[in-house]
């Protein structure tokens, strides 16, 4: 007995009416779509009464540190890196005033531990506000 078999043949799958569907759905959703603005509260800011304005600028300090790890504190260079002619310069520059914010600036090929060196005098002395600043890579 000989079976002979049929050559199966491959389904068929008809996107046409699935893409009418999703066509008709997309003008649906484009038609009944409403674009109404939502209300919006009105606020009435209050106003100051004095108009002084204050130019005085606050002090601040700023420590830079160059790639060969030479330190300037507010851009007079130091003779040396040693910790106690920092904490001398800054003493010098602060007037005993540890309230006043501190500003680290270093060379982006300065070694890290000038860094630490010129928080560490910072922090022993009392200064609370050190910031250290960055620049952001400009967009290419």
């Amino acid at each position: 007995m000989k079976l002979s078999l049929r050559p199966r043949t491959q389904p068929e799958v008809n996107l046409t009416s699935l893409i009418d569907v999703v066509l008709l759905l997309l003008i649906f959703f484009m038609v009944s779509t409403s674009f109404v603005k939502q209300s919006q509260i009105a606020i009435r800011l209050p106003e100051a009464e004095s108009t002084a304005i204050v130019d005085e600028v606050p002090e601040q300090i700023d420590i830079m540190i160059t790639e060969a790890g030479t330190y300037l504190v507010n851009g007079r260079e130091l003779i040396n890196s040693r910790a106690e002619t920092i904490r001398n310069a800054l003493q010098q520059v602060s007037a005993g005033r540890n309230d006043l914010p501190l500003t680290i600036s270093a060379d982006a090929n300065a070694r890290h531990q000038h860094v630490v060196t010129a928080m560490d005098v910072a922090g022993r002395l009392g200064f609370t506000q050190i910031s250290i600043a960055t620049v952001n890579d400009p967009v290419e």
